[in-house]
């Protein structure tokens, strides 16, 4: 009997960002998956589907779900299965805090503005130890940023996390501090800086956080 085809989305896409973050190369994967190099290699490459069987290969080899894999759970929010077994929850030092969000990614950026208590998610990267994001004029952030007074700050709260869905493990960070919009000497030194907001736009803002506490979270299980 041929096995019916899983639905189709950009599974090659979430295959191969989840193999680079766990640090796979493809034949390690294919190995782990009981798979075929060469087919490992088309389906990442192309829009292809593939069957119920592979995506749960895949999915064990890469440690997550089938449905993660084939974006079942675009529309649902995260961290809507058990806890796992034993959980501990452990504090973070804020080097190791500085060390997870210095990739970059999408943050949240809370404050408080003309409407009350907001929060946001923007794009976001570490620069010289600050973070950098961009916004659009106008909006709620940049009003309330409008202080009028040159140099002065208004106090946010950042934060960062990432969960493991099929390990049920993960980790926040939280960073407060002053922010402020990039004045015209600090374009410069922010010039190079590749953040590209998802929403588009005309975000030609700049806004910066300059940490004054940093502190974070990870949830692992006991040994």
């Amino acid at each position: 009997m041929s096995e019916r085809p899983a639905a189709p989305g950009d599974l090659g896409r979430r295959v191969a960002q989840r193999r680079g973050e766990l640090g796979l190369d493809r034949r390690q994967l294919a190995d782990r998956a009981g798979i075929d190099p060469g087919y490992l290699d088309y389906l990442e490459a192309s829009a292809a589907s593939a069957s119920t069987e592979t995506v749960h290969k895949l999915a064990a080899a890469l440690e997550t779900s089938s449905e993660e894999l084939l974006g079942g759970t675009m529309d649902l929010p995260p961290g809507r299965g058990r806890p796992g077994p034993h959980p501990v929850l452990e504090k973070l030092e804020p080097a190791e805090c500085l060390r997870l969000i210095a990739p970059g990614g999408v943050g949240r950026v809370a404050f408080s503005g003309p409407e009350g208590p907001t929060i946001l998610p923007v794009n976001y990267v570490v620069h010289d130890g600050a973070v950098i994001f961009r916004t659009a004029s106008g909006g709620p952030l940049d009003d309330t940023l409008r202080t009028g007074v040159r140099g002065m700050e208004f106090k946010v709260a950042f934060e960062i996390d990432r969960l493991d869905e099929a390990g049920r493990e993960g980790w926040s960070v939280l960073v407060r501090g002053g922010a402020h919009h990039v004045s015209d000497e600090e374009r410069t030194a922010v010039a190079e800086v590749d953040v590209r907001p998802w929403a588009g736009g005309e975000r030609e803002l700049f806004v910066r956080i300059a940490p004054t506490e940093i502190s974070g979270r990870r949830i692992r299980h006991a040994s």
